[in-house]
């Protein structure tokens, strides 16, 4: 990834919170036929590792965990909130107008060895975690356990565990950082006037970047 110094994001907490609150990543590895990328939700472990531990499942017929050997690194890509900046919100754009429109964005990537689990035990403690993460925010959240046992073992041969124990970690948080403070301050106006859920979640983001 490009990584301008000025763009660069070097907490870990930030960075491990974005994984948790955008957790549908993109997972890129090389194999025997080339680059394979599956889009799946992966739960970040703190312990483990120097910087967390992912853990996520693929179907059992998609080839790219076929495909691997021992050593194969992997790279997981976590998106966090994402926004066209106009120009036009620039406080410059009337003086020169020597502007041009960009993007804002949060992104992580994550790269470690990637290794497969089918034990029917890792599979189960592993879809628990993910059920129970992603299950808190309902009033009557649903548990791997109200289904029958039986459904749930003929569910998970189905697929297959893959974790990757993080050994890099890449935050950029492209925040209008290299521009003036009046035109950042342009921005975050321009954004709370868009007032969409893309804009707003910028918009916090920016602020937070003060």
């Amino acid at each position: 990834m490009y990584l301008p110094p000025v763009f660069e994001q070097k907490s870990v907490p930030a960075m491990h919170e974005l994984m948790r609150s955008h957790p549908f990543a993109t997972v890129v590895t090389m194999g025997s036929t080339g680059l394979a990328a599956s889009h799946i939700p992966l739960v970040l472990h703190a312990e483990g590792s120097e910087y967390g531990i992912l853990r996520g499942h693929l179907a059992r017929p998609n080839m790219q965990w076929g495909d691997l050997s021992a050593s194969t690194d992997a790279l997981a890509i976590f998106s966090g909130p994402q926004q066209y900046i106009s120009p036009s919100w620039y406080a410059t754009k009337q003086e020169d107008g020597r502007v041009v429109p960009t993007w804002n964005y949060a992104v992580v990537h994550a790269y470690g060895p990637l290794s497969v689990h089918q034990h029917a035990a890792w599979l189960l403690e592993h879809l628990t975690s993910l059920v129970t993460q992603h299950e808190a925010a309902f009033e009557h959240p649903w548990a791997v356990a109200d289904a029958p046992a039986d459904y749930i073992e003929r569910q998970t041969h189905g697929i297959v565990g893959v974790e990757i124990p993080i050994r890099r970690l890449e935050g950029k948080w492209k925040l209008s950082q290299n521009r003036s403070e009046r035109d950042r301050d342009g921005v975050r106006d321009g954004l709370e006037e868009l007032n969409t859920a893309e804009s707003r979640a910028m918009r916090t983001l920016m602020g937070d970047s003060r």
